[in-house]
């Protein structure tokens, strides 16, 4: 006799039933994911991304840098990246009603490493999000999914060029992770 391996999808209805408990809980097409609240040095690179990034959204007037807890809702799933660039849109409290974000930042950790490379990279690509960087702690790299590229890993500079900027956002990898996460 088998044993059934499949579970019926999840419902955003019942992600929103989840209890506040610390844990991230994310709904990729059905599919609910669990993430342990985040170490030091993931929340650090997040941090040293917003201190880069703010202030150039600022100067080309790109929208809103958002990190955790903001979401993107769309096609049934609901996912909080790590950062994220929104352009701003006309005011409302539904997430599902906010523009498609032109840059999302997951930072990868051993527990969401594959879902960041396979369901949340294909769920983005769909959305249409231009953008999506994956930072690799473990490798010190930034993996670039761009939509209708190849993708690449960097591991001395990233960068990010919108079409409204004159100049890219440039990331120096190396000393991101020197700061983050000390010498290698």
């Amino acid at each position: 006799m088998g044993v059934a391996t499949e579970t019926k999808p999840w419902t955003l209805e019942e992600l929103h039933r989840l209890p506040d408990d610390g844990n991230k809980y994310e709904l990729v097409r059905g599919e609910l994911f669990v993430t342990p609240p985040p170490s030091v040095s993931h929340e650090d690179i997040i941090a040293i991304f917003l201190r880069l990034l703010v202030p150039y959204v600022g100067q080309w007037k790109l929208g809103r840098v958002h990190t955790a807890r903001a979401v993107v809702r769309a096609l049934e799933s609901e996912v909080e990246p790590d950062v994220m660039v929104r352009p701003v849109g006309a005011p409302t409290d539904d997430w599902a009603k906010l523009p498609v974000p032109i840059l999302i930042i997951e930072i990868a950790s051993k527990s969401t490493r594959r879902r960041d490379r396979g369901q949340k990279r294909a769920h983005y690509l769909d959305l249409g999000v231009p953008d999506y960087w994956i930072v690799d702690r473990e490798t010190r790299t930034i993996q670039i999914v761009r939509l209708g590229a190849e993708d690449v890993v960097e591991h001395e500079t990233a960068a990010w060029h919108p079409n409204t900027a004159d100049e890219p956002f440039v990331v120096d990898i190396l000393a991101l992770f020197r700061e983050a996460l000390g010498e290698s």
